[in-house]
């Protein structure tokens, strides 16, 4: 268990890479109803780890993690915690790749967490004891099934999906459903959008992948992502939404760009 800046007790688990002591280690943070345990995340892991180390973790609210989903917002508080955990064990680079949710916080993370301004560490009680001063900068980034801009409700899953998040009775269904135990609370203030958040990433290296079927956000999501910064974009023929429709060969590509990258 982790623990965040602000409190939040944090599931995380670490992988060895398979190819022995490897200097990058890949911090995964899942899409939202996800947790370290989902088969997606797992599969996500195994083929990060043929070349790197891998963390993967709960966010707040969901699996065996404490607190309760804000749904991208101070989740940047759990991303930077499992980065600050990596970096503990010895990592000299550490890189972050999210999907769908995890993928907007993983741009706001480094956008927030950068080296080149000074701002690359915090107060993190990592899993070990009292916390450190421990960097929290991302070296690389990518950013899968992500959105563009909040309150996105232009197809029927973004719909649903607000429901859930702001009716009470959303929230039951969140909770007993989709095992995601949700703050009801709104956004005070409301935080940087990815696409805000984008332009202050470089230099590190940004990696932007969808998929062209993806039912959640369109297309239109990811370009205005890559246009807004120094951007890479892969967009996926036939792939659907986040982790569950990234297939081995694409988690491949993913792996071996955040490796180089």
């Amino acid at each position: 268990m982790l623990t965040t800046f602000d409190g939040v007790p944090i599931e995380a688990v670490y992988e060895p890479s398979e190819r022995g002591t490897a200097a990058t280690a890949v911090v995964a943070a899942h899409g939202f109803t996800g947790s370290v345990d989902r088969p997606a995340v797992r599969r996500a892991a195994r083929a990060f780890a043929r070349r790197a180390a891998v963390v993967t973790f709960s966010f707040r609210g969901h699996g065996g993690s404490g607190g309760r989903s804000t749904v991208g917002d101070r989740e940047v508080l759990d991303l930077a915690a499992a980065v600050a955990w990596a970096r503990e064990l010895g990592h000299a680079r550490v890189v972050t790749v999210g999907f769908s949710m995890g993928g907007s916080v993983v741009l706001r993370h480094a956008a927030l967490h950068r080296e080149h301004t000074g701002r690359t560490e915090a107060h993190v009680p990592g899993a070990r004891g009292a916390g450190t001063h421990i960097a929290t900068h991302t070296d690389a980034v990518a950013a899968v099934s992500a959105p563009a801009r909040w309150f996105y409700r232009g197809t029927a899953p973004m719909r649903r999906l607000h429901w859930v998040v702001t009716r009470p009775a959303g929230r039951l269904v969140g909770r007993y459903g989709l095992g995601t135990r949700i703050d009801p609370r709104d956004w005070d203030p409301v935080p940087l959008s990815p696409v805000e958040a984008v332009p202050l990433i470089a230099p590190t290296p940004l990696l932007i992948v969808h998929g062209d079927r993806d039912p959640y956000f369109p297309v239109d999501h990811p370009r205005m992502l890559a246009a807004a910064g120094d951007a890479e974009l892969w967009l996926e023929h036939g792939m659907g939404h986040a982790e569950n429709a990234a297939d081995d060969a694409l988690l491949a590509r993913l792996a071996d760009w955040l490796t180089r990258a």
